[in-house]
């Protein structure tokens, strides 16, 4: 499919820059309305600073960096309707095809996360690559959500990151909001790269809207600012499955934070950006039947050259808008399995 510019956002001025870099950009945003994409989205956060990663971005003398963000729902529980038992192999080969700089992974097993560490490493010729995974809990027990094999369920995320390697930190936890009556208690995890990034992915609850809403803002609103105050700011990126859509009820824009960008897929995965990131063009990528979600290909570029008031945290607090109304969900669980193929 064609990369689209992205929606919410007007033309970037730095696209007729990046067209020289290498031909990254295929297409970028021209000064016409956004065509929704029609395929379907996943939740993760990331959080991208100053010097920013990858072997693949480019850096030049016109102080902008370029990130391939790639965002996969890989419904691979075991458990869920949605589940083929080939969603990672086909993500192994989709990294390899693409070579993102930054992927974020939905509905996963723990050992799916070094599996397609090995897809993502073999694809960047030295540096560094940053892998996390954090469980969803599991109400009933009080451990952790688990696949069909076993192994913990919940979310991942991958990263490359360009010499020097400064070292990183992970910062991961359970939202406090949750739809009591599902068992999976939904995760966020976060992996901070000093001085070069700080990325985040979720999956949040698709059995209520509602407490959908909630765990955004308390991502955005809490955790997001809350990383900021122990390890400085740095520009932030949103991707991931939240099931929640433009236009919905309630309205995923009810919980953009002010001066945010923001990119969807037609549907519930969403990418969102602060205003020192340029969200371009974007693509979504077939998947051949062994997920429910297409894959969310986007081209961010982070500016290098932003003020010098972005590099502290913010003195406003962010104001929300109220959706006018609130939707009414009914509970879809197949069997005792705390896991759903949203």
């Amino acid at each position: 499919m064609s990369e689209q510019p992205a929606t919410d956002v007007t033309r970037p001025r730095r696209c007729r820059r990046l067209r020289a870099l290498g031909g990254l950009l295929r297409r970028c945003g021209a000064d016409r309305s956004y065509r929704t994409l029609r395929p379907a989205l996943v939740v993760v956060c990331l959080i991208a600073a100053a010097g920013l990663p990858a072997g693949s971005s480019v850096a030049g003398a016109t102080g902008s960096t370029a990130l391939r963000v790639l965002q996969l729902n890989l419904c691979n529980s075991g458990r869920a309707g949605c589940y083929t038992g080939r969603s990672v192999t086909e993500a192994a080969e989709v990294i390899g095809a693409e070579l993102p700089d930054l992927v974020t992974l939905n509905e996963i097993c723990q050992d799916d996360v070094a599996a397609l560490e090995h897809a993502f490493a073999a694809g960047h010729g030295g540096g560094t690559v940053v892998s996390a995974f954090k469980a969803a809990g599991d109400r009933p027990t009080g451990a952790v959500t688990e696949c069909r094999n076993g192994q913990p369920y919940g979310v991942g995320l991958l990263t490359h990151l360009a010499a020097p390697y400064r070292g990183h930190t992970v910062h991961s936890g359970i939202h406090p909001t949750q739809d009591v009556t599902d068992p999976e208690e939904r995760p966020w995890l976060c992996v901070h790269v000093a001085g070069v990034l700080h990325a985040c992915t979720t999956h949040l609850a698709a059995t209520s809207a509602t407490v959908a809403l909630a765990q955004c803002a308390h991502l955005l609103d809490t955790v997001v600012p809350m990383i900021r105050r122990s390890t400085g700011y740095a520009p932030t990126v949103l991707s991931g499955d939240l099931n929640l859509r433009h236009g919905g009820s309630p309205d995923v824009r009810s919980c953009v934070p002010p001066g945010y960008l923001r990119i969807d897929d037609g549907a519930v995965q969403q990418i969102m950006a602060t205003t020192d990131v340029t969200i371009c063009c974007s693509r979504s990528i077939g998947m051949h039947g062994a997920t429910d979600h297409p894959g969310l290909l986007a081209t961010l570029t982070i500016d290098d050259r932003r003020p010098a008031w972005a590099a502290r945290e913010p003195r406003w607090t962010p104001t929300r808008v109220a959706p006018t109304r609130r939707a009414r969900w009914t509970r879809h669980r197949a069997g005792q399995a705390a896991v759903n193929g949203r």
